[in-house]
């Protein structure tokens, strides 16, 4: 089973806890001082914000699966979509060490489809075996600092 995934930039961490825990009805599962993260089942979401200096907004969205298998089946639908696909296998980002994949849709919306092997005592660290270029964490620097435009009319 898939679990969607939105990760939000944050000026103020504490105001924004403030407002999730209350929206979501729900502490966040994982807390640290530049980042939460809360894990729903209904909606069935992973919910991640943070204040690393990134502009305040959605940064990324994504697709977390159960398994290296799903992940495998997901990595195909990626190569369609996007022949600009980025790999990371066995990197840590977010506290969290995953294999992961990225693509940016013709947006400029970074994609993060991800399996997760366990929590790291860090936000970040450099995966040795990756490429220099694939050793960032979270959104892949292309789609970073798109202007969202707001919309006349609603949905």
């Amino acid at each position: 089973m898939k679990r969607f995934h939105v990760h939000v930039s944050v000026n103020d961490l504490a105001q924004s806890i403030r407002f999730y825990s209350n929206l979501f009805g729900a502490e966040p599962s994982v807390q640290k001082p530049d980042y939460a993260k809360w894990m729903l089942d209904d909606p069935r979401v992973n919910f991640a914000i943070s204040k690393r200096g990134a502009a305040a907004g959605v940064d990324h969205l994504g697709l977390q699966v159960e398994s290296a298998e799903d992940l495998t089946g997901l990595e195909a639908q990626l190569r369609q979509a996007d022949s600009a696909l980025r790999a990371e296998p066995g990197t840590t980002c977010c506290y969290a060490q995953s294999d992961k994949y990225w693509v940016t849709d013709p947006q400029g919306v970074a994609w993060e489809t991800f399996h997760t092997l366990g929590s790291a005592p860090t936000f970040s660290a450099p995966n040795q075996a990756a490429e220099p270029a694939a050793n960032a964490c979270c959104a892949p620097k292309k789609a970073v600092g798109i202007p969202v435009v707001a919309a006349k009319s609603c949905c």
